[in-house]
């Protein structure tokens, strides 16, 4: 296929996306083709079809040495809502080539949520830089919202809703938004408040237009309403959308007066940027982001290979213990990591379960008990059942039944062990007001590792196996 055809076909909406609306590769790679030859007006031709979320796609997909040349290429096509869709670090990576003056306009581009999200990673000298670049009211909107904490409400609200007095009639909203041209253009749901600005109901956009204009607002909106207040964190806040199945939800400051609001979209991607942290987390993974530098990502995978490398060496000690026993019966050394490994499975499925459950507010003080109990048992039965299995087969295989009785027995005491460990340490962390997904897994595996060994050796001490 020539270069004519090649463009061409890259230019075709069907041919651009798989099945799956991923970039295809032959696409991408006619883009940076493009780019080879020094032709940013072709590769500017094939990108400027695509949807913004598909743009950010691609500086994510591209190799890094070709981001700078592409964002170069494709000039005001790189705008604002590209941006707002890119991973954080390409983001970054393309701040960093722009002047404050350039980041400015792109920040007074979207709503504030987006805009926060652009600046709050900058260095604090350069987000200052941009912030004078800015619309004094822009810039008041953004410093507001940097004063909240991370993955709070605040940082996470938009200011840009549609706020009407409870005094008015439904003409009087009408009006109000046929008549102003600078109100936001993405609004369902209309927000109404008192004279304190305080939100005392809502009205959907459909309430509004099949109405007749001399009804009060106060007669047609819902009065219950779900409140965010502002320094509510972010997984909190995902939890009640999902929970009361809300679309937008007005955010309140500690005096109770409505300062801006959240919407769906933006909770879409809080749940699954949540979701994943808590499993990347549980392995001591970091992001798990393939754009992260690398340096940041062996630090932070590093930091963690060397707690556990201790919690070897501690049940490496446990074993120690028993080197007599070992070293008269060597097939004690054998059949222990399969005591270990298997509780150490076991623990963490629990353990799964368990940070899940306080992720998501299903478990509580009024029924920890109640879990307890449930791991427990699955617990003893699946230690039972694994016990009997092992057991049998050891016994079976090396004609040897106290054998198989010591290691069936320590198989049910490791996986209680793990069950135990899985549902405490989670609950404990989230006690102390630590984030059980970071630190819940090593403490854990360390459990399991040193029960199964002690009680798998210590069994085979006590019946005296080998003399």
């Amino acid at each position: 296929m020539s270069e004519t055809e090649l463009d061409q076909t890259a230019r075709e909406p069907e041919t651009q996306l798989d099945e799956d609306d991923r970039l295809k590769p032959e696409f991408v790679r006619a883009v940076i083709e493009r780019l080879e030859a020094d032709d940013p007006e072709g590769a500017r031709a094939l990108v400027e079809p695509l949807h913004p979320a598909d743009i950010a796609d691609l500086f994510e997909i591209a190799p890094a040495e070709w981001r700078a040349p592409l964002a170069a290429a494709l000039k005001d096509v790189l705008d604002a809502d590209v941006f707002a869709e890119m991973n954080d670090y390409v983001r970054e990576d393309l701040i960093d080539e722009l002047e404050p003056s350039q980041v400015a306009d792109l920040a007074s581009e979207l709503d504030t949520d987006d805009a926060v999200a652009i600046i709050e990673d900058m260095e604090p000298a350069e987000q200052r830089e941009v912030l004078r670049a800015m619309e004094p009211d822009d810039r008041a909107a953004i410093e507001e919202a940097l004063g909240y904490p991370e993955e709070s409400a605040g940082r996470l609200m938009q200011r840009e809703l549609i706020a009407v007095p409870e005094h008015w009639c439904v003409g009087d909203v009408i009006d109000y938004l046929r008549g102003n041209d600078d109100l936001t253009t993405d609004f369902w749901e209309i927000f109404v408040v008192d004279a304190a600005h305080h939100p005392v109901g809502t009205c959907q956009l459909s309430w509004i237009l099949r109405t007749p204009r001399t009804i009060p607002v106060a007669d047609v909106m819902k009065r219950e309403q779900t409140l965010i207040p502002v320094d509510m964190d972010q997984e909190e806040v995902a939890l009640r959308f999902q929970k009361y199945a809300l679309i937008s939800a007005a955010v309140t400051d500690q005096s109770g007066r409505l300062v801006g609001m959240i919407t769906v979209d933006d909770i879409v991607h809080i749940i699954q940027e949540e979701a994943g942290e808590d499993i990347l987390r549980l392995s001591g993974a970091g992001d798990g982001d393939i754009n992260q530098p690398i340096r940041l990502t062996i630090r932070t995978r590093l930091t963690w290979l060397v707690v556990n490398l201790g919690t070897a060496i501690l049940a490496a000690s446990v074993v120690g213990l028993f080197q007599t026993e070992i070293g008269r019966f060597a097939l004690l050394a054998v059949l222990m990591p399969i005591v270990s490994g298997m509780g150490g499975n076991a623990g963490t499925q629990t353990l799964a379960v368990a940070v899940r459950a306080l992720a998501t507010n299903q478990l509580t003080e009024s029924n920890t008990l109640r879990m307890f109990g449930r791991e427990l048992t699955i617990a003893s039965a699946n230690g039972l059942a694994l016990g009997i299995l092992i057991g049998t087969a050891v016994g079976a295989i090396y004609a040897y039944p106290l054998l198989g009785l010591t290691i069936a027995l320590a198989m049910l005491i490791n996986n209680l062990v793990a069950g135990l460990a899985g549902i405490v340490v989670p609950i404990t962390l989230d006690r102390l007001r630590i984030d059980p997904a970071v630190s819940s897994a090593v403490f854990v595996t360390t459990a399991t590792d040193v029960m199964g060994f002690f009680s798998f050796l210590g069994l085979a001490t006590v019946f005296n196996l080998g003399g």
